[in-house]
């Protein structure tokens, strides 16, 4: 697992916020898995609880955030912060160099609308330059702010903390919670579900992700799913657009995949997606029990895949470094506002910018 590091917690003061939705890849699967708790009962329950419990290892960075953050809007609604971090250290050490320093590989904010029917998913491209704030990191030190900095360094220099106060000085939006998934929990989550089955509509081979697929319908297991995830290179235009395009593809057949295997009749299936699922994931400190994530859990449990929109922040390539993205201002405006609001995401907010062009690729 990467870092973890150290603070007090994230706190949803207001009522605003019920309970939840992963950037959905994982908390679909948490959503799921901790409902093993329930199937179980009786003396089974008893040792869930310790099991599980002794998985779950939270991030307490509350105080390291400070008084200085947007408003708790009471709208019934939620807001969760949910990172995949590209940590080339322990396990992880198959998929690349360990450069020094873990950086946020895939961001999304996940909004779920007062009701809980519904949830917008924004992706934010790790390369998209940013006015990253002024930061406290996880022991105390003060990381200071940055112009044009690379969004995914937030995470890398000042840890979760450092990327929570840059998503809330982008959005003007407070995070209700903070989720983080690790390269080697999300591959045995997949493999502990059986796979997941997508289809292509052309040939993805990336040497770099060790993925070679086939026009058609494959089951990927979790060594194939990563790649998906993580290829670049070889789709679309190259860029981690593209990419992004892939994992909102793959995540909606996730969801899908994870309403179909028939966990609430396999008992032990369950218990083992959850003993898998609590492995994957850091949460903030006020998710980092069995109690918490089955109360955050049981506001996901009527989301379906076409309950979700899932967009990427509206952006452009950068006039000064054409491998960088900027957000396109007026209608980044517009996906931030409509959220804090708890509206829709208006369709005008995504129709120009840079697409990435990898749309269609996977099923």
């Amino acid at each position: 697992m990467t870092e973890h590091h150290q603070g007090t917690r994230i706190r949803a003061t207001g009522r605003r916020r019920k309970r939840p939705a992963k950037g959905r890849r994982v908390l679909r699967a948490v959503a799921w898995s901790t409902a093993a708790l329930v199937v179980l009962g009786g003396a089974g329950l008893g040792y869930a609880y310790v099991r599980l419990d002794g998985n779950i290892k939270g991030v307490d960075i509350n105080a390291q955030l400070g008084k200085d953050r947007p408003e708790n809007v009471d709208n019934g609604s939620m807001d969760i912060l949910v990172l995949g971090s590209d940590s080339r250290s322990g396990a992880n050490a198959e998929y690349g160099k360990d450069e020094g320093g873990a950086r946020s590989d895939t961001a999304m904010v996940v909004h779920v609308y007062e009701g809980h029917k519904k949830a917008a998913v924004v992706s934010i491209p790790r390369d998209t330059l940013v006015d990253r704030p002024q930061c406290t990191d996880g022991r105390g030190g003060t990381v200071p702010g940055q112009h044009r900095a690379m969004f995914n360094t937030a995470y890398e220099v000042g840890g979760p903390a450092c990327a929570v106060k840059t998503v809330e000085a982008m959005s003007g939006i407070r995070m209700d919670h903070y989720v983080e998934v690790d390269f080697t929990g999300f591959k045995k989550l997949i493999d502990q579900l059986g796979g997941v089955e997508i289809t292509t509509t052309k040939a993805i081979k990336d040497t770099k992700s060790h993925l070679d697929l086939a026009p058609g319908t494959h089951t990927l297991d979790g060594e194939q799913s990563l790649g998906l995830v993580r290829t670049r290179k070889s789709v679309g235009d190259g860029s981690d657009l593209g990419r992004i395009q892939l994992q909102q593809a793959f995540m909606k057949a996730f969801i899908d995949q994870v309403k179909s295997v028939g966990v609430f009749s396999n008992p032990k299936k369950l218990f083992d997606l959850a003993d898998t699922a609590t492995k994957a994931i850091t949460p903030d400190s006020e998710l980092d029990s069995v109690n918490a994530l089955m109360g955050f859990a049981k506001g996901l449990s009527g989301l379906g895949a076409d309950d979700v929109h899932m967009i990427t922040l509206p952006v452009e390539y950068d006039p000064v470094d054409p491998n960088r993205v900027v957000p396109l201002e007026a209608q980044s405006r517009q996906v931030w506002q409509a959220l804090k609001a708890d509206k829709a995401i208006p369709a005008s907010a995504t129709k120009e910018g840079a697409t990435g062009k990898a749309e269609g690729l996977v099923k």
